[in-house]
């Protein structure tokens, strides 16, 4: 780290929290696969910091949004103390909490916190601004329709980036026919536009030593809460107590397998768009389930 961003950190940290930091250790930390993670420690506190270059700076101002929502919510996440851009480099100063893997009950916290998190109703689906999934921006436009939402910011948005990576073919055309089949995969379904984490894999959530659920690294909207709900059965690591938990404060609707699928198929498609090509066959798979649903 170069001296001038030393500098600027402790500035912004000494300026938020009205007390004089002076960074005397730095140690990488985990959770660093987009952005440098590292812990910032000096005059008795501790710090957790994400560092990249200047021009991804509104990466860390849409997480900053996210993590000030879900906390407005009624979740514990970890606290924005500052960001920024200096000495070439954009930066996020969060709380920095000790976080460790749950038992059931803390599992159980977190599926009912879950559950009235998604109490919170916005007017209209979507998000009043753009933000990430992983490195990929993610579009919020405000739409009244849920399906015109998912087709218009998610499916499409992903199929074309796919398009762009090479991805074409059978899968661009089993897209478009996966689109033009929402009307019917979505029929009956009227979801009211509630608050989501919108990223909620096992890896984005933590446990305080008293058992606290701790949400993390957001993708936030408006939208379908079982979008929420698919994410957390997609790469697994949510236990059963969990999902009985969630059901038991908040019911799921008849139909829901079925749109687990299409709601993953958004998060699938963005992996082949960001790591490759075993994820570009999973996808296709998932069209092809979801096809087979309505006949097409």
């Amino acid at each position: 780290m170069s001296p001038a961003l030393r500098a600027a950190l402790e500035a912004a940290i000494s300026e938020a929290t009205g007390q004089r930091f002076r960074v005397e250790q730095i140690q990488a930390a985990g959770g660093g696969c987009i952005h440098q993670a590292i812990v910032l420690a000096g005059s008795g506190d501790r710090f957790f910091a994400k560092l990249n270059e200047a021009r991804l700076a509104d990466a860390f101002a849409a997480e900053a949004d996210g993590l000030e929502a879900l906390a407005r919510a009624g979740f514990r996440t970890p606290g924005v103390v500052a960001q920024g851009i200096a000495a070439g480099a954009a930066f996020l100063v969060l709380e920095h909490l000790s976080l460790g893997r749950g038992n059931d009950a803390a599992y159980r916290a977190l599926a009912r916190g879950l559950a009235a998190m998604h109490r919170h109703a916005g007017p209209r689906f979507g998000w009043p601004r753009d933000n990430y999934i992983g490195a990929t921006p993610q579009r919020n436009r405000e739409a009244q329709s849920w399906a015109e939402f998912w087709e218009r910011e998610r499916l499409a948005p992903q199929l074309a980036l796919a398009a762009e990576r090479g991805f074409g073919g059978g899968l661009q055309q089993s897209g478009a026919r996966v689109i033009a089949a929402l009307p019917a995969l979505l029929a009956g379904h009227a979801p009211a536009p509630v608050l989501l984490h919108g990223d909620l894999w096992s890896g984005n959530a933590g446990f305080l030593a008293d058992g606290t659920p701790v949400l993390f690294d957001p993708a936030v909207y408006h939208g379908d809460r079982e979008a929420d709900l698919a994410m957390t059965q997609l790469f697994g690591g949510f236990p059963a107590a969990f999902h009985a938990a969630y059901r038991e404060a908040a019911p799921l609707p008849s139909g829901y397998p079925a749109r687990r699928t299409l709601y993953n198929l958004y998060h699938v498609l963005n992996h082949a768009n960001l790591f490759g090509g075993g994820y570009a066959t999973q996808a296709q798979g998932m069209m092809d389930r979801l096809l087979a649903e309505v006949g097409g």
